[in-house]
């Protein structure tokens, strides 16, 4: 005979109560943490669920503070009742969401659950639709967290997939839209929760996490750094920080074709130990994070020479359109550093939709109304000179290292088109004709006569010219709900 559904599943309920309790004590400021919903139980009744009603209803709901700052937070506990959403769980999530959009202030949400609590039926259902929708409601009005610290599984994962950052536990911690078993029934595939969506996953292949952690502790203290670069809410300005000086701006290989860190450029360029990057192994070949200049928060998007010589891809259009929104939404200033030779050609990129999804990007920066900032640093070729913040797509300020080329295409690739003929008739000719080309139309002097180009700063003036830029445009943030931070 068979019995009745059951939440939790083993698998997550080996936490004790109190461990829930100890996140939540962790994340926010001593003793600033006030607590609702302690006594909320569930109504149902059906399968014998009158017997087991978890006082708190498998969910710690309240706020605190973090650094002095209000947060609203919940923390799922798998201990009671796996931690699976019924219809008082859900109230008590919204009762949050709801709470945080009237007093304007960041929330954290830490993910642990078995998922729907089949129990409660429909009533289940409706509450993770009134969750998403409350997500939505306070997309780009107030900052939202996500943590993942154990299981994330079925539709539950569309709520950290609608917040701004998610965080994820390297080992221990999966998000998937259907388990294991569900896969092996339907694909005859055999493969383990982590391989379907552990933190490997997400944070190489899929780009749905943004950082992954070792231990709660370490995914914690991620999550009071993210927040000690945004708002309060999209009507507040971004919190000032400790100025520091930067670390040593290295010096760049001369030829084009070598490749290089740009991070190490980013290290020379802002405050010392700021840097924070997002989505570090996914879409490696673009570079964004948060970091402070002078104290003043900003948001860096950087092509990365060491992974497809920096050249756009459908994977590093999306990661960066959706990183420059968030920065746009809460009144962060951008800093592009460019040094690419324009889109990655191929079928696979056309066939995936690499002009819709690249069009992204080229959107995200046209829209954003926060300061603007632009660094060319050794080329900006084709649409992706364009695309990554160009004059005329509305940068505040385009400036370029002594020797950058801007132009269509490389000189390798123009002079194969321009001169044909000639060199059909001469192929001894080409080092001349490629020599000529660079001079004649890939001079950084040309781009800052017509005011392409602000102008052409030596490297060691990089960080004081984007310092000064930035005090002078302070004024052009407004604060004020600009746009949703919409999942790309």
């Amino acid at each position: 005979m068979t019995g009745p559904p059951r939440s939790p599943s083993p698998a997550v309920s080996r936490i004790e109560p109190a461990v829930v309790r100890r996140r939540v004590d962790m994340l926010t400021d001593p003793g600033s943490f006030v607590e609702f919903g302690s006594r909320a139980r569930h109504r149902a009744t059906a399968f014998g669920m009158q017997a087991r009603r978890p006082a708190g209803d498998g969910v710690i709901t309240g706020h605190g503070t973090v650094d002095g700052r209000p947060v609203g937070v919940f923390a799922q506990d798998p201990s009671a009742l796996g931690g699976s959403l019924g219809e008082v769980h859900a109230t008590k999530i919204l009762t949050v969401l709801r709470w945080t959009e009237r007093a304007r202030m960041p929330v954290v949400g830490l993910l642990d659950s078995g998922g729907a609590r089949i129990q409660e039926g429909l009533a289940a259902l409706d509450g993770y639709g009134a969750i998403f929708r409350a997500h939505v409601q306070l997309s780009g009005r107030v900052p939202q967290l996500s943590l993942i610290l154990g299981a994330c599984a079925g539709g539950a994962v569309y709520s950290p997939a609608l917040t701004d950052v998610i965080i994820m536990l390297r080992e221990n911690a999966h998000m998937f839209l259907t388990g294991p078993q569900v896969v092996k029934a339907v694909t005859f595939e055999e493969v383990s929760p982590a391989e379907l969506g552990g933190a490997e996953v997400h944070t190489r292949r899929s780009g749905v996490a943004h950082l992954v952690a070792g231990n709660h502790a370490d995914a914690i203290d991620l999550a009071r750094r993210v927040l000690s670069y945004l708002p309060d809410s999209c009507w507040d300005e971004p919190p000032m920080g400790v100025p520091a000086p930067a670390g040593v701006l290295p010096r760049l290989p001369e030829s084009p074709r070598i490749p290089y860190d740009v991070r190490g450029v980013i290290g020379g360029l802002v405050d010392a130990d700021s840097f924070l990057e997002l989505q570090p192994r996914f879409a490696r070949n673009l570079v964004t994070g948060f970091a402070r200049i002078e104290g003043r928060p900003v948001g860096v998007v950087a092509n990365q020479p060491l992974a497809l010589a920096g050249a756009l891809d459908i994977a590093a259009s999306e990661k960066g359109a959706r990183f420059v929104r968030l920065c746009d939404a809460f009144g962060v200033p951008l800093v592009v550093l460019v040094d690419t030779p324009g889109f990655l050609p191929g079928t696979r990129q056309e066939t995936n939709g690499v002009i819709r999804k690249g069009a992204k990007l080229l959107y995200a920066f046209s829209e954003a109304t926060v300061p603007r900032l632009t660094v060319v640093l050794r080329k900006a070729f084709g649409g992706a000179y364009i695309v990554m913040n160009s004059k005329s797509l509305g940068a505040d300020a385009v400036f370029c290292w002594p020797g950058a080329q801007m132009a269509v295409m490389g000189a390798e690739g123009a002079v194969d088109i321009v001169y044909r003929r000639e060199l059909r008739d001469d192929p001894e000719a080409r080092q001349g004709l490629v020599a000529s080309y660079e001079r004649e139309v890939m001079g950084s002097h040309l781009p800052a006569e017509r005011l392409s180009v602000d102008e052409v700063i030596e490297p060691e003036r990089t960080r004081s010219v984007l310092a000064a830029t930035l005090r002078t445009l302070a004024g052009a943030i407004r604060p004020r709900f600009r746009h949703d931070n919409l999942p790309q």
